[in-house]
Parts: C-alpha cells; sequence; structure tokens
C-alpha cells in the first residue's frame, strides 16, 4: 500500500470587508485578544476602548467552500474630526500571516473607506518592526512615539494611492498568490 503525504488544506480565498455580521465582530475581539494580549503582551486582559464603539470594523475572513469562515486578520478605523481619520488595531492570525497580503489588504480597504467618507489625513500608530511595510504602501514617518510601553511611528497615507472605496461592506475577494 502506497501511503500518501497529509496535504495541508489550502483555503480558497479571502474576504477583505467591513465586519457585518455578529460572528465576524466576535472574531475581530478575539483575534485582537491573541494578538494584542496572548502574543504581543501589550495589554492585560483586553485591549478594548472608547474608539471601538464609534470605529468601522474591518476584517479579512478566510473561506471554506467559497463561504466565510473565521475571521483571520481585523483593523479598525474611525474619525477623530471632520476629515481626519484614524487606522488602529491592525492584526493578522499568527496561523495566517505566512498568507501574505492579509495586512495589505486590510490596509488598503481601511484608507479606501476612509477616503470615501471625505478623509483628507489617515493617520495610524505603527510598531516599529511593520514600518517597512507601510512604507512600501505609500506611507510616511511623521514622528516616532512610545504607546503602551511599546515603540511606534506616528504615520501618514498617501491619499492618491488609495482610491475611494464606498462600499466596504461588500469589500472584495482575494485569492492567495494574486498580485496586490
Amino acid at each position: 500500500m502506497i501511503e500518501l503525504e497529509p496535504r495541508q488544506f489550502q483555503c480558497p480565498g479571502y474576504y477583505i470587508r467591513a465586519a457585518s455580521k455578529p460572528f465576524e465582530a466576535r472574531g475581530a475581539e478575539a483575534l485582537r485578544r491573541r494578538v494584542f494580549v496572548e502574543e504581543q503582551g501589550i495589554f492585560r486582559t483586553h485591549d478594548r476602548d472608547e474608539i471601538d464603539l464609534v470605529a468601522t470594523h474591518l476584517v479579512a475572513l478566510s473561506t471554506y467552500a467559497h463561504e466565510a469562515d473565521q475571521v483571520v486578520g481585523t483593523v479598525r478605523i474611525h474619525e477623530e474630526r471632520p476629515g481626519l481619520w484614524w487606522g488602529s488595531r491592525l492584526a493578522v492570525d499568527r496561523d495566517f500571516r505566512q498568507v501574505g497580503r492579509l495586512g495589505t489588504e486590510l490596509i488598503r480597504l481601511a484608507v479606501c473607506s476612509a477616503n470615501a467618507r471625505g478623509c483628507d489625513t489617515f493617520l495610524a500608530h505603527v510598531q516599529i518592526q511593520n514600518v517597512p511595510l507601510f512604507r512600501r504602501l505609500q506611507w510616511s514617518v511623521l514622528e516616532e512615539v512610545d504607546l503602551h510601553g511599546v515603540r511606534h511611528a506616528r504615520m501618514s497615507a498617501d491619499l492618491d494611492y488609495y482610491p475611494p472605496c464606498v462600499d466596504p461592506t461588500a469589500g472584495w475577494f482575494m485569492k492567495p498568490g494574486h498580485g496586490a
């Protein structure tokens, strides 16, 4: 008898969109807890704050038979004052970081969504190890700061690089291995 090597299941693709279902909101919250509390130890019990009440939460969803299966990435955006938008709490599940582009696509949806809502400045506090990714995505470093005991760069997105996305709930479908 020939024994075959077990194959690892490969997700056919990912939905990148605004969270619109309860399981997506719960999944985003659980993912943030795993990344920012358990993995990085930045927060003690949870990372929720008052911004969560006003933010638009975006998610990357793995698929099974082309149906949304689980939240594997998240970021939130909010408008601090007219025209000034912030992105925060970008997280990708440890088991899906090798996929690549999930964080990039979440960043793209975040800025494109804000751009469609009248954004004239989009900022984020980015952990220092992630600055090279953001620079490749047309972001500029404004200053370095310490937040929650971790070094961050306050960065600004080049809005010309991000066309408006008027329907973030529809978002888009991303196939693994295809260009961003």
